[in-house]
């Protein structure tokens, strides 16, 4: 079912604000295990002695999350055909056990496809900020989404 916003619903500039996730220090370490088992992310004694000063989530972590906050909001519902990347991903402040994190997704260009009409290509700007307004992430996406008819 498609409810999403097709390619032909954004301007540049429209704004897109998640709900929120609290992250606990089991979901944590369990991600990190799997995925990115640095001893800041999995062992609370090393984080502790770490420059972080206790156990962080991974960056990967908090860009799945934000990803999923967004496709939550179900503006790419139906329409969100796949991706060509990121660039300019930025770790701005590390996530910590008990943080509350939330997202604004604002649309920075709009390119057609020349070859495939049916679709275009999105660039959107992901920013993701804790529950006291920290920016914690700061990223661009390209998603390939589809166009009316």
């Amino acid at each position: 079912m498609t409810t999403g916003k097709y390619f032909d619903d954004l301007r540049v500039g429209d704004t897109f604000e998640t709900g929120g996730i609290t992250l606990t220090e089991a979901a944590i370490v369990d991600f990190a295990l799997t995925h990115d088992p640095q001893p800041f992310h999995i062992d609370k004694v090393a984080a502790t002695d770490s420059i972080f000063g206790g156990i962080i989530a991974s960056g990967f972590q908090t860009i799945a999350l934000t990803f999923r906050l967004f496709r939550d909001t179900g503006v790419l519902t139906g329409t969100n055909i796949g991706g060509h990347g990121m660039d300019e991903v930025r770790w701005l402040a590390p996530v910590f056990p008990g943080d509350t994190l939330h997202a604004k997704i604002t649309v920075e260009l709009l390119t057609p496809s020349r070859s495939k009409p049916d679709r275009g290509t999105v660039r959107f700007r992901y920013r993701t900020y804790n529950q006291d307004n920290a920016e914690v992430l700061n990223l661009t996406m390209d998603h390939v989404m589809a166009r009316r008819g």
